[in-house]
């Protein structure tokens, strides 16, 4: 007899009507082994990055990083052109004359900073992102506006789909669906 080849799956999605309800729902999946639930809702929740264990963002190294380079960079810049590439005597002046160096050291300081800190955060995020599978879930759309979801991902280690469906259904949610892969 043949068999039916089984279907992907991305995950489980249910939808829950307030953010309690969806922090109680990220706590029961969290205590049932779940290490890589996602939770969307259309604001931050508070407390729901610690329930579900989100790594902590390297977005404000990234940012120091930048700066210090652009910083960096620009005076060491200035100081090559100044110093050792074409030295004038202007006035008399020494030719390293520092306070010369400082605004466009700030400045580019600033610009590599704010390059550094949104390019982190669009690796950090995977966008741009033009495709995902729960796009697929009709209701999802709602995650924007007034709705909060939890997705238990098929890639997490401890997900099993009639134990995972089991956990969902117990905590009630508005919805439950099946994400195709």
């Amino acid at each position: 007899m043949r068999q039916k080849p089984s279907r992907a799956v991305y995950g489980l999605l249910a939808e829950f009507p307030n953010a309690d309800s969806l922090c109680a729902a990220a706590k029961e999946a969290r205590a049932h082994g779940y290490t890589q639930a996602e939770a969307y809702s259309p604001f931050p929740v508070e407390g729901l990055e610690e329930v579900l264990g989100t790594r902590r963002s390297w977005v404000a190294p990234a940012t120091l990083i930048g700066g210090v380079l652009g910083g960096a960079a620009t005076y060491f810049l200035q100081w090559y052109a100044a110093v050792i590439d074409y030295p004038i005597n202007v006035g008399g002046r020494p030719l390293h004359s520092w306070p010369s160096f400082i605004p466009p050291t700030f400045e580019l300081t600033i610009l590599g900073a704010a390059v550094a800190a949104v390019l982190a955060m669009l690796i950090q995020n995977g966008l741009p992102q033009l495709y995902h599978p729960l796009f697929e879930v009709e209701e999802f759309e709602l995650a924007s506006r007034n709705r909060f979801f939890l997705c238990l991902p098929a890639h997490d280690p401890v997900f099993a789909p009639g134990p995972a469906r089991d956990l969902l259904e117990g905590l009630h949610p508005m919805l439950l669906r099946e994400v195709p892969a």
